[in-house]
């Protein structure tokens, strides 16, 4: 998209007079792009370069430790495979020594690259992932009078990367690891939909979707519905492809974002057009 073409779509989004159906708000991994062989590679490759070699977490395992609902960061979640391995060696937690910063600075290198501060020189994981939506997409709600935008656990320079860079958005509303406290905590949901709401003159609360594809991501939305029981919230789980690789574990990880909260479960976040989010609002 050229970028007269992206200033109209930004100015559109933010801008109509008419009163907006909804807003949607995405996560991005998992969602927008596919971090099977990134995010999740490097976590991988992190536990098995602190773990000396002796363990590497499956995509199963991986999953099964965020089905907790609280290991969106995927440093920390590294970190704590390690733990966990050890301990399951006979240690104790508190005699185990690894130095957070290092852990992260290798996993960026083998995400980001060599040079994991400079965008420009990025030759990591990152430069492959397969992006899961597009500028037609956005624009398809855009013309739906739906309002949206991003509440990710990346941080802002990886997100911003595929937003704006791989994708081609102009300056769309983003709340990153930076910015919020990581999920299922829904300070980060509620700023996205402050700043959208400002941006289109909204004064009113109006339906809000979040879209995500794990457990943190729908235990926000029900934290957000909590706190804030002014609007309907709509949590819509989406399943990440790493998981569609057989029917079994695609029905196991349906029930799993369904338990968490889910109001629907789709295969794809291109499922949820403008129509089917005008039948989710109209059900609440």
């Amino acid at each position: 998209m050229n970028d007269s073409a992206s200033h109209r779509l930004r100015d559109r989004v933010y801008t109509d007079a008419n009163t907006p159906l909804a807003i949607a708000v995405f996560d991005i991994d998992g969602v927008i792009r596919d971090v099977g062989g990134s995010y999740r590679r490097a976590l991988a490759d992190t536990v098995e370069q602190f773990t000396e070699g002796a363990y590497r977490p499956t995509s199963e395992d991986i999953d099964r430790l965020k089905s907790e609902g609280v290991w969106n960061n995927d440093w920390e979640g590294s970190q704590e495979l390690v733990l966990r391995h050890f301990e399951s060696q006979g240690r104790d937690r508190s005699s185990i020594e690894i130095d957070f910063e290092t852990l992260v600075a290798f996993f960026q290198s083998r995400y980001r690259g060599e040079d994991p501060d400079n965008p420009d020189n990025w030759t990591g994981y990152i430069c492959h992932e397969p992006l899961l939506a597009d500028t037609n997409y956005f624009e398809s709600l855009t013309n739906a009078q739906i309002l949206w935008g991003f509440f990710s656990g990346a941080t802002r320079g990886s997100a911003s990367y595929i937003l704006q860079k791989r994708i081609g958005l102009r300056d769309p509303v983003l709340i990153a690891m930076e910015d919020a406290p990581g999920k299922p905590d829904p300070t980060g949901l509620f700023a996205t939909v402050e700043q959208l709401e400002r941006r289109a003159n909204v004064s009113q609360p109006i339906p809000t979707l979040y879209v995500g594809d794990t457990v943190a991501d729908l235990y926000a939305v029900q934290k957000a519905a909590q706190a804030a029981s002014d609007r309907p919230w709509i949590g819509v789980g989406v399943l990440p492809p790493h998981v569609q690789t057989t029917p079994e574990r695609q029905q196991k990880y349906t029930k799993l974002l369904t338990d968490a909260g889910a109001t629907v479960v789709l295969s794809g976040v291109r499922e949820l057009t403008p129509e089917r989010v005008k039948s989710l609002v109209e059900q609440v």
